[in-house]
């Protein structure tokens, strides 16, 4: 499989102890991965949000001698020749569709190992009632999970309003049982969504979230993060991989559900004695 810009900054950042400063600065390079090796620090330091000395430590934190070899280390590696060439001269929607396509292939290479996925299977699984967050951009995501996750799990409870009866219902599924709560993260980043992790957290539970990169906000909040990039190329994200990640989640679920298939068969059953597709 290819090597994508994104891929080849996650393992750059990998391994090294970032301070949420930096951490800011990594996301935001990860956000737009194939430009990184052409931010000049101050262009960077805007993109973050941060100062621009900042940029330089965060170079220095990598490694390198400051900045500029930094950079310059980002161009070496990165891919040309004609290929380049010839996306550039797409039109931007069909440069959408291939830096999606893109965000799937390195989908792909993290599922290589299903190891994490089958363990975040697990703890949805096992906890009862699963509280599923998401909130603004990625209310979606976590409604289309909560759809079909409750047909197959017994409680499923989905959190998708914010502000202070976020607190309540995490506190309502807690006592009802919950050991787990999974949370749908996509930027921009809701403050609220940070804050619930954290009382989340704070309160016993094992949160397990998807967001566009492990350099995310919402990373020093998550037990288990599992990261599928977005699309920028538009003037609003475009979550394909996000959404297939959530999907995989479901079916890492089903299999810890022992009665899954008999209440997806009892669900199709009732399905067809009420006439409730067209077919």
């Amino acid at each position: 499989m290819s090597d994508s810009p994104a891929a080849r900054l996650q393992r750059l950042f990998e391994g090294h102890r970032l301070t949420p400063t930096q951490r800011r600065i990594a996301h935001s390079m990860v956000r737009r991965a194939a430009d990184a090796p052409f931010l000049s620090s101050v262009e960077l330091a805007e993109l973050a949000g941060v100062s621009q000395p900042s940029v330089t430590r965060f170079a220095v934190a990598l490694g390198f001698d400051g900045y500029p070899a930094l950079r310059k280390h980002l161009r070496e590696v990165a891919p040309g020749g004609a290929a380049a060439g010839e996306e550039s001269a797409l039109n931007e929607y069909q440069q959408a569709v291939l830096g999606e396509i893109e965000n799937l292939r390195q989908l792909a290479e993290l599922l290589a190992d299903p190891a994490p996925v089958e363990r975040a299977g697990r703890l949805l699984a096992a906890s009862r009632p699963l509280p599923v967050l998401g909130l603004r951009a990625a209310s979606s995501q976590a409604r289309g999970f909560a759809y079909f996750a409750a047909k197959v799990h017994p409680d499923v409870r989905l959190l998708d309003e914010g502000g202070t009866m976020l607190a309540d219902r995490v506190d309502a599924a807690r006592r009802a049982g919950a050991s787990a709560l999974l949370c749908f993260a996509l930027p921009r980043h809701p403050r609220e969504v940070v804050d619930g992790l954290a009382y989340a957290r704070s309160c016993g539970l094992t949160v397990v979230t998807v967001a566009d990169s492990a350099f995310a906000p919402v990373a020093a909040h998550s037990d288990l993060l599992l990261p599928a990039a977005v699309g920028t190329g538009l003037a609003f994200d475009t979550v394909c991989a996000p959404m297939l990640l959530g999907r995989v989640l479901l079916e890492a679920m089903c299999d810890d559900l022992p009665d899954a298939q008999a209440r997806l068969e009892e669900f199709d059953a009732g399905a067809v004695a009420r006439g409730l597709f067209v077919e």
